[in-house]
């Protein structure tokens, strides 16, 4: 007869599987913030690039400086044919 007491090969608790569960939550939400970080990024630049001289950002302001009237009348006739489509 052997006096070792055999060693359980039990499941993990609750309370371990629910550490576990947040772990990878957190690692999940820590990779999707580092991408929409590095999205807002790419857009930032994108938009700065833009707004320079000659850039289509740039023109579009003149426009809309110029004749704001028309512009809003193209932005109204913009939306009107996108929401048709859907």
């Amino acid at each position: 007869m052997s006096t070792e007491i055999p060693e359980s090969t039990s499941q993990p608790g609750m309370a371990e599987r629910a550490i576990d569960t947040a772990a990878d939550v957190s690692r999940t939400i820590g990779e999707v913030a580092g991408g929409l970080h590095a999205a807002v990024d790419r857009l930032t630049s994108a938009v700065e690039e833009s707004r320079k001289p000659g850039g289509a950002l740039a023109t579009v302001a003149a426009i809309t400086r110029e004749a704001p009237l028309a512009s809003l009348f193209v932005a109204f006739l913009f939306g009107v044919a996108v929401a048709r489509r859907r």
